[in-house]
């Protein structure tokens, strides 16, 4: 039996791809320096304790595992200190793909992102288009693709998926924000008026494209692929759909755009909102990218379109929000502190209301 090591195990991606692994056949071994909910993943799952920057931790785990496939999904995340995204992203990738290899790991699939390519005019954006980063995440990212490639030129095989912002069950932070707010009835501001394309991703579509990089001909594995849902529509028409799912009065609205972000920057500056950078200088620009080469060379195809993707985000949200710990924002498994939002969301009408049992119903 095959068995895949994934790295940054303990998140939500990690959760995700040790199921769908799993459900193929696949044994699941996790490294993580993060506490694991371990009952949450499925029976047989080895749990490994370590730090990706730690050589000895990550050599160890590797060695006791000894897994046939590496999926290196850990990282940190644009709020973190500019020092730790760089050492973690960059340099813990080395580390991975050194040891891996070392190891005798057949393949080494990369967890890359769209932040590579910035906040270009042209879409649908193309592999080959320029990677051009927008702060330290973005830049880290780029980066470490470069590491990726130096091992490709020894001949390993070293996928890399650019995946859109992925949702799905478990899914929280900044989404966590926006199901509050949804069910709590309040009118729901776009940056800009939400004509803009914003295309999203379900996570299980994208495991689904890391199960494929792992079995399929290294020569069709071994490149980078760009995965994002296949339907979507504009911002507002995809939070509407979701409005009208809950059924709470919710609705979207427009505002002007530079005074949002002006006054987010602030909030952001003074610690008072979770909301960082990237989420909302790109959230009023078009950003979708094309998946044509995952089709044509994996065989890769989307099941869910944005609209399905938040709505069964949704449905799980609604059934664990009573028991969700607010966090402090720097992981999507977390549900954030609101800060100053709070306000904003009272006076845009939201208000408590008890979840009806049949919206619970996935």
């Amino acid at each position: 039996m095959s068995k895949v090591l994934i790295t940054g195990g303990a998140g939500f991606l990690g959760y995700h791809l040790a199921h769908h692994f799993a459900h193929k056949g696949v044994q699941i071994a996790l490294l993580d320096i993060a506490p694991y909910e371990e009952s949450e993943y499925p029976a047989g799952t080895e749990f490994y304790t370590g730090d990706v920057r730690n050589r000895e931790q990550v050599r160890a785990a590797l060695e006791k595992a000894q897994p046939r496939w590496v999926i290196h999904g850990a990282a940190a995340l644009p709020l973190w200190k500019r020092e730790d995204i760089f050492s973690v992203n960059v340099e813990g990738t080395r580390i991975v793909l050194e040891e891996s290899f070392r190891a005798g790991v057949e393949r080494v699939a990369h967890v890359s992102s769209t932040a590579v390519y910035g906040v270009p005019k042209k879409h649908p954006i193309e592999e080959t288009d320029p990677l051009i980063g927008v702060g330290p995440y973005g830049e880290s990212k780029i980066q470490a693709e470069r590491v990726c490639e130096e091992f490709r030129a020894k001949g390993h095989i070293v996928p890399i998926i650019r995946p859109k912002t992925f949702i799905g069950q478990a899914r929280l932070g900044v989404f966590q924000i926006l199901y509050d707010w949804v069910e709590s009835g309040a009118r729901i501001p776009m940056i800009g008026d939400g004509r803009n394309r914003y295309q999203l991703l379900e996570v299980t579509d994208l495991a689904e494209a890391y199960w494929l990089v792992c079995t399929v001909d290294p020569d069709k594995a071994n490149d980078t692929f760009n995965i994002g849902a296949e339907r979507f529509q504009t911002v507002r028409e995809d939070i509407q759909a979701l409005c009208d799912f809950a059924g709470s009065g919710a609705r979207p609205m427009g505002t002007p755009a530079g005074l949002v972000k002006f006054v987010l920057r602030v909030l952001e500056a003074l610690k008072l909102s979770p909301l960082y950078k990237w989420v909302y200088e790109t959230a009023d620009k078009d950003s979708f990218v094309s998946v044509a080469k995952a089709k044509a060379q994996l065989g890769w195809s989307a099941r869910y379109s944005n609209a399905e993707a938040l709505i069964r985000s949704y449905q799980w949200y609604l059934e664990h929000a009573s028991g969700l710990e607010i966090g402090t924002g720097v992981t999507h498994r977390v549900a954030w502190e609101q800060g100053a939002l709070k306000v904003f969301k009272w006076l845009l009408g939201g208000r408590k209301r008890k979840i009806p049992t049949s919206m619970v119903k996935v």
